[in-house]
């Protein structure tokens, strides 16, 4: 394997945890999943963005850095590849759609400090799916407070994700994940596979699925 530290990014639904945990299997690969269930704050925050958007984000980036410092500098013998289903950077940009302008420049304060601390993933894997498509996987695993999720706010996620990874010229694989089933279609877990292969410049490179 080319690469040590894999990290899958997307919008809300997009299957990140899915493919995350496929890849973790087929790589023998250690596993970091985002523990989102644990913040107290996101039921709220669907409910009141306003009052609960900055607690919500400064939990999500304390939990965040703490998992990520521990995994990543944990060494083990037997597993030599990570794979990781949140890029820490994500903080930034869910705080930049939800935050008004002064917290945010408090929050991007915090975040500077803190996320030097941290490794950068060797290449990312970007699942970029329709907004239908992302509001049919959130209805389907049916977590009560996601259901009323307004697609703008989708469309919002999907154009800040975009615009920092072409900004930043990250070195990313972009899946055009519009018929993506990684569960049920083995073939499309190995056109990743395949992909991560391969050895790429920085900046964006599409791959489709079959």
């Amino acid at each position: 394997m080319k690469y040590h530290f894999i990290t899958i990014e997307g919008n809300i639904g997009a299957g990140k945890t899915t493919l995350a945990h496929l890849l973790s299997k087929k790589l023998n690969a250690r596993l970091i999943l985002e523990e989102f269930a644990d913040n107290p704050f996101l039921p709220r925050f669907y409910e009141n963005p306003k009052q609960y958007a900055f607690p919500l984000e400064l939990f999500f980036m304390a939990e965040r850095f703490k998992q990520l410092k521990e995994m990543l500098h944990t060494n083990d013998l037997f597993q030599t590849v990570t794979v990781s289903d949140y890029l820490f950077t994500k903080c930034l940009l869910f705080a930049k759609v939800n935050l008004p302008e002064e917290e945010f420049r408090l929050y991007q304060k915090l975040f500077d400090i803190i996320h030097q601390q941290l490794i950068f993933p060797d290449i990312l894997i970007y699942l970029h799916s329709p907004v239908n498509k992302l509001q049919a996987n959130i209805k389907k695993r049916n977590r009560g407070y996601e259901q009323h999720i307004p697609d703008e706010y989708l469309i919002n996620i999907q154009e800040t994700y975009t615009s920092y990874i072409k900004q930043k010229n990250i070195k990313t694989i972009i899946v055009d994940a519009s018929n993506a089933d990684f569960l049920s279609n083995d073939l499309h877990v190995q056109v990743i596979l395949d992909a991560l292969e391969k050895d790429y410049d920085e900046g964006q490179h599409l791959i489709t699925l079959p």
